[in-house]
C-alpha cells in the first residue's frame, strides 16, 4: 500500500528526516557508483570478453548472457554494448529476445534495490513538491516509465533506479521496461549482428528503428507535458482553496460561523425581546 505524500509532507507532528534514510540513500548511491567504477577500471571487461566469455559455455550461453547482462546494468555498464554483443553472438533473431530479456531482468533488479533500500528513506526526507510529483508518476505507473523508454536522451539505469524510489508498481514497470526498450533493443543487435556490413538490411532496418522512436518518443513526451500542463492548474487552485479553508468552513454558511436560515432568525429575535 502506498502512502499518499499530502498525508506525511503536511503533518505539523511529522518526525525530523532520521539520520538512517540518509545512510540508506548514501549506501544505495555508494554501491551504484562503486559497482560503475569496478566495471569501468577492469580494463580487460568489455562487449567482445563479455562475448567470448560466454561464447564458450554453449547450449547454456543465452542464460548466461542474460544473468551476466543483467548485472552489468545494475552496475551502470552501456546496454548498446551488451545488446550488440548478443547480435555478434547469437545474430540478429536469436540476439533481440535475448538481449530484451536481459536488458528487462536487469532494470527490475535495480528497481528492486532502489526500492527496499531507498524508498522509505524519500518519503521522510522529501519536500510536498518532491512527494507530489513522486506520487503523480506513480499513478502513471505504467505510462510514465514506457514514455520515459521511449523519449531520446533519457538514461536507461538511471530511470530503472529512480523509477524504484516511486509508487510505480512492479509489474507495471517490468512490462513498460519491455515494451519500451524493444525497439532500441533490436536496432543494437542488429548493428551488432551486421558489423562491418553496414549496407546490410539489419542496418538499414536498425537505423531507421531508432531514428522513428526518437520521433515517437518526443511527440508521446510533448503530448503528456500538455496534458499535465492542463491538469496542473486546476490541482493549483483546488489546493490554493484548501489552504485558504484548512477547517472545510468555506461558504455562504461560514460567515462568522453563525447558522442561517428562519429558524435562527426567529430565534434572534426572541432573544431580543427577552
Amino acid at each position: 500500500m502506498k502512502r499518499p505524500p499530502s498525508t506525511t509532507a503536511h503533518d505539523p507532528e511529522r518526525p525530523p528526516p532520521r539520520r538512517g534514510a540518509w545512510l540508506r540513500l548514501g549506501l544505495l548511491a555508494g554501491s551504484v557508483v562503486a559497482a560503475l567504477v569496478v566495471v569501468a577500471s577492469s580494463g580487460s571487461l568489455s562487449a567482445d570478453r563479455v562475448r567470448d566469455w560466454v561464447d564458450g559455455f554453449g547450449s547454456v550461453a543465452p542464460l548466461v548472457f542474460i544473468l551476466l547482462s543483467a548485472a552489468l546494468t545494475c552496475a551502470l555498464f552501456p546496454g548498446p554494448l551488451l545488446a550488440g554483443a548478443a547480435g555478434l553472438l547469437f545474430g540478429t533473431l536469436a540476439g533481440f529476445p535475448i538481449s530484451l530479456c536481459a536488458a528487462t531482468l536487469g532494470a527490475v533488479c535495480a528497481f528492486t534495490i532502489a526500492r527496499h533500500a531507498g524508498y522509505d528513506a524519500v518519503e521522510e526526507l522529501a519536500g510536498p513538491r518532491v512527494l507530489s510529483l513522486r506520487d503523480r508518476v506513480g499513478r502513471r505507473g505504467f505510462y510514465s516509465v514506457l514514455y520515459a523508454r521511449l523519449a531520446p536522451g533519457l538514461p536507461y539505469h538511471t530511470i530503472n533506479y529512480v523509477a524504484g524510489l516511486t509508487p510505480i508498481a512492479l509489474p507495471a514497470f517490468a512490462a513498460a521496461t519491455a515494451l519500451g526498450a524493444a525497439p532500441r533493443a533490436f536496432a543494437y543487435v542488429a548493428l551488432g549482428g551486421s558489423f562491418g556490413n553496414f549496407g546490410s538490411w539489419q542496418t538499414v532496418a536498425a537505423v531507421i528503428v531508432l531514428v522513428v522512436m526518437a520521433l515517437v518518443g518526443l511527440v508521446l513526451l510533448r503530448r503528456d507535458l500538455r496534458a499535465e500542463a492542463r491538469i496542473d492548474p486546476e490541482t493549483t487552485g483546488s489546493s490554493a482553496q484548501s489552504r485558504s479553508d484548512p477547517d472545510g468552513e468555506a461558504g455562504p454558511n461560514s460567515q462568522g460561523n453563525r447558522p442561517q436560515g428562519p429558524g435562527s432568525s426567529a430565534q434572534s429575535g426572541t432573544d431580543l425581546v427577552d
